[in-house]
């Protein structure tokens, strides 16, 4: 255990080696428990000020923690969120590169692209009428740490996991649907493991929009127009193996299929 204070300049840098190396990484919490979430949020953005540095695109933001169960899991009540680049969007149809990956594991997302900023204080109805599209999306989780475990602090440095993702191929106004009551049906090598609907998601998955343009404003920070927003997991996450697939099919917005290259 360290008594010495870690930066977060330290910490992105400790984590963009382990992305570029494939290499896991010790959780930063376990020899420095004095970390905490405002330090890991600038590490965060460290990291990702890197990756903006080396020429790649804001896009969006990702939430995670979205379910009360992950929330009572990690010892939280409110969910957290990452950033999004342009390298992370990976083309519909494509399988997960495991050239690039850790140790991936994949999780069914309903995806808004906004046509107007979301400002605060926004609620549901805000964000659906700042919305242009949804899509059936998949979130590429990756930690980048020793076996998949980490704390809240751990968890937010590390960008919130974010790997990489798709996007569905059905595009519909979020005024066409009733988000929360969308259903998404989870198939490992053809088998279902799993299903679940919209309001998995914080209620209504606009509610996971809503909490993040709030909490930006706090930061001096808003969701704008022409940003994609993974709004968090309506699924628990699903390891991918070489060789395996996992199918996600969503009421309405289309079928998503990843495998595992």
């Amino acid at each position: 255990m360290s008594t010495t204070s870690i930066t977060p300049d330290e910490i992105a840098q400790v984590l963009l080696a382990g992305e570029r190396n494939r290499t896991e990484v010790a959780q930063f919490s376990a020899s420095h428990p004095d970390l905490d979430v405002r330090t890991a949020y600038a590490a965060q953005r460290a990291f990702v000020q890197a990756k903006l540095d080396a020429g790649e695109q804001l896009v969006g933001y990702k939430l995670g923690l979205t379910s009360r169960n992950k929330q009572r899991a990690m010892g939280v009540d409110c969910p957290l969120y990452g950033r999004v680049t342009s390298s992370m969007l990976a083309t519909y149809g494509d399988p997960i590169p495991f050239d690039r990956f850790i140790h991936p594991r994949v999780e069914s997302e309903i995806a808004f692209l906004l046509k107007q900023d979301v400002t605060a204080p926004a609620t549901v109805s805000s964000v659906l009428a700042a919305t242009d599209v949804v899509f059936g999306a998949v979130d590429v989780l990756d930690s980048r740490y020793e076996g998949f475990k980490f704390t809240l602090e751990d968890v937010v440095a590390d960008n919130a996991s974010a790997g990489a993702f798709y996007l569905g191929p059905v595009a519909r106004p979020a005024t066409e649907l009733r988000l929360d009551l969308l259903g998404c049906i989870v198939r490992v090598d053809g088998e279902v493991t799993m299903t679940a609907a919209g309001a998995a998601v914080m209620g209504h998955p606009a509610a996971a929009v809503a909490w993040l343009a709030n909490q930006l404003a706090l930061e001096g920070e808003s969701l704008k127009a022409g940003q994609l927003i993974f709004s968090g997991g309506v699924t628990a996450p699903v390891p991918v193996v070489p060789g395996g697939s996992v199918t996600f099919e969503f009421d309405g917005l289309g079928v998503i299929e990843v495998a595992g290259a």
